[in-house]
């Protein structure tokens, strides 16, 4: 069930812009406003409702673009933004680009960091994220060599969203932080609810839901000092979002039936959209199927008179949902299909994930097991890449702060040298009066030299560990596993036959989405912790236990006999089950599915890779999940060599073994559902 609120990048940005470079409004000589005030009366109203604010614009675009610089400036941002808000990208554009050109042939900072803001925006509704990010860090760039607090502020937030939106949770937070910071210092209360806005959404991404409310709690208080309605609504949305996040959804629906009344009464039709898609969120969660139904559908004719494609794909979404639990399936499935489609055409693969995670469960429970099995090969696919994707950042990141010690330490034992080199000049002129000093010297700096090295030794052995070991589970990571395996010399046929095998398991948790959706992502952790303590007591030392990504844990046992595999899955099953996880007041249990099969496979003769091998215990594991859960399915062997094809059985195992291609082995668990007591 997708939900959107403001603090999500595209309409973070919005409020960003809206309230960037306030100037309060001045007299004329005659008693009439000035340009400067009337444009900082109107900035409220572009924010919130652009529809009223572009035609006020429009009847002042001959004054704006005649007018003294800084005010030009000002009016041609104002006019971009209204633009914006309309959905009128290539008008906002236009406008943007004017901006850029009196910046650079006026050498003027602040309208070419508003310009190059403006033009990330628009990069940013198209889909095109590596552009829209460069554009907005040059303009956080410029933003600092002026004296415009306002625009620092605006622009501090445009990079945070931008890292954000890469992946990149520590430089987003440290960006974002240092907004909040230059926002208090200012002592502007729309500066300080537009950064912890920002804030809240990073927290919730990065599941501190605790942070996330005491920012919440501050941005409130400066909501208050703004007296404006709109900024309150803004962070109705933050606070349903949190709410949602951490199964409070009496406080989220009520948090966005309040914003709803504030923005219809604003006649603010954009930010009123977004409540819309989170109240059909919200319903489904509460398992209101119709008004989720009503809601969604009423966001769909919303986001099209708005223009906004992720607005839509995330209603229609939702529709899905509502429609395949009201047994509507055909309807459901085009309706997520087509929200699916728009998410990958954004280039939003978190979001995607999540959505098929759920797709696939609600197909399941409609009994569509084919269409439930496709959605998990999919998500599992993407799952895989940003595992991946993540691993890399994190080596990076590693590689990034040991090459920064060595840096230090470099400079340290320079500096070390340097002393060195002085000590011994002077003992060359004092040689016959010191040189028993000389010498405890020597000796003293021989030892210190010992202990840098002694330090470095320690540091870079620490630095190995971490690149092996999984930081929530303390065992091996997938990375660790992959070296090892590609090291290992390859088997012979003949180990292929011996009684003595080694053997792959691979474990996915049961309804481990449940567990988050149900008691936190805390509580998902907390059983994580205890599986991988459980495995160790349940497997040997020899044995190698790899956290495989989310769920999913892999043991490679290199010695075993071959007719013991079917007794080691019954134990990881029983074991699994009988595991207690006291969380929250409440004590909860699991159940896992098993794919594994014995090590070397050989069919007819050859001999299959190691990664061959993995595949089809993978797909052993999927067939137990759709088979029921609760149970391991184990490749024992094939068939008749001359009628085996092993690329036929890696295109659908369950039909291979029905044909007598594949040997497999059933084991069932004891316990068949999740479980907790208070």
């Amino acid at each position: 069930m997708a939900h959107l609120h403001p603090c999500l990048p595209a309409l973070l940005r919005c409020i960003a812009l809206a309230a960037a470079l306030s100037t309060a409004p001045v007299a004329a000589a005659d008693g009439t406003t000035s340009l400067a005030g009337r444009l900082a009366e109107i900035r409220e109203l572009n924010k919130y409702v652009p529809g009223r604010a572009l035609p006020i614009l429009l009847a002042m675009e001959q004054e704006g673009r005649g007018a003294a610089l800084r005010e030009r400036i000002e009016f041609l941002n104002q006019l971009s933004n209204g633009y914006y808000g309309l959905g009128k990208l290539e008008e906002a554009g236009a406008v943007a680009d004017e901006l850029v050109a009196i910046g650079r042939s006026r050498n003027n900072k602040v309208a070419l960091a508003k310009g190059l803001l403006r033009k990330a925006y628009i990069a940013y509704r198209r889909s095109e994220l590596a552009e829209s990010h460069q554009l907005a860090w040059e303009a956080e760039r410029l933003a600092y060599t002026t004296d415009d607090s306002d625009l620092k502020v605006w622009a501090t937030i445009s990079s945070g969203e931008s890292f954000k939106e890469e992946g990149n949770f520590p430089k987003a937070l440290e960006r974002l932080q240092a907004a909040a910071a230059l926002a208090r210092r200012h002592g502007d209360p729309i500066q300080i609810v537009m950064s912890l806005n920002a804030l809240i959404g990073l927290y919730e991404q990065m599941r501190e839901y605790d942070k996330g409310f005491e920012a919440l709690a501050e941005a409130i208080e400066a909501a208050q000092k703004t007296n404006s309605p709109g900024r309150m609504a803004t962070l109705k949305h933050a606070e349903y979002g949190l709410a949602a996040a951490t199964g409070q959804y009496g406080r989220g629906l009520k948090a966005l039936l309040e914003s709803l009344a504030i923005e219809r009464s604003l006649g603010a039709h954009a930010s009123a959209a977004y409540s819309l898609v989170n109240l059909s969120d919200c319903y489904l969660k509460l398992r209101d199927y119709r008004n989720a139904a009503r809601y969604a559908e009423q966001t769909v004719t919303a986001a099209r008179a708005l223009n906004d494609a992720g607005l839509e794909a995330t209603a229609r979404l939702n529709l899905g949902q509502a429609y395949l639990a009201t047994g509507r399936l055909a309807e459901g499935k085009r309706h997520i299909e087509a929200g699916m489609t728009a998410y990958e055409n954004l280039g939003d693969q978190p979001q995607l994930q999540a959505v098929l995670v759920e797709y696939g469960q609600a197909l399941e429970r409609a009994g569509d097991l084919p269409g439930a099995l496709r959605a998990y090969h999919r998500e599992r696919k993407i799952s895989n890449a940003l595992f991946e994707k993540r691993r890399q950042r994190a080596v990076l990141d590693l590689q990034a702060k040991y090459e920064t010690e060595k840096k230090q330490r470099q400079i340290e034992l320079l500096r070390s040298e340097n002393e060195v080199n002085r000590l011994q000049q002077r003992v060359w002129w004092l040689l016959a009066a010191v040189f028993g000093l000389a010498s405890v010297v020597v000796g003293l700096l021989y030892r210190k030299v010992r202990q840098a090295n002694a330090k470095l030794y320690e540091k870079n052995r620490e630095l190995k560990q971490q690149s092996v070991l999984d930081p929530l589970t303390g065992l091996y990571n997938r990375r660790h596993f992959l070296e090892y395996m590609r090291a290992m010399p390859q088997p012979g046929l003949q180990a292929a036959a011996a009684e003595q095998c080694g053997a792959l398991f691979l474990l996915d948790v049961d309804h481990f989405k449940h567990i988050n959706d149900t008691w936190g992502h805390a509580a998902g952790d907390a059983v994580l912790t205890a599986m991988s303590a459980s495995l160790r007591e349940i497997l040997r030392e020899t044995d190698m236990i790899v956290r495989w990504g989310g769920e999913e844990f892999l043991a490679f046992l290199p010695a075993i006999p071959r007719a013991g595999l079917d007794e080691v899955a019954q134990r990881i099953l029983a074991g699994i089950s009988a595991v207690r996880i006291a969380h929250g007041g409440h004590s909860l249990s699991v159940n896992v599915s098993i794919g594994f099969a014995p090590f070397p496979l050989c069919c007819g003769g050859q001999m299959l890779p190691w990664e061959r091998a993995v595949n089809m215990v993978d797909m052993a594991l999927y067939l137990a999940k759709s088979h029921g859960r609760n149970r391991a399915y184990g490749v024992q062997g094939f068939g008749d060599p001359a009628q085996v094809c092993v690329e036929e059985i890696e295109q659908n195992l369950e039909r291979a073994w029905r044909a007598g291609q594949v040997n497999l082995s059933v084991v069932l668990g004891n316990q068949q559902e999740l479980r907790a007591s208070a």
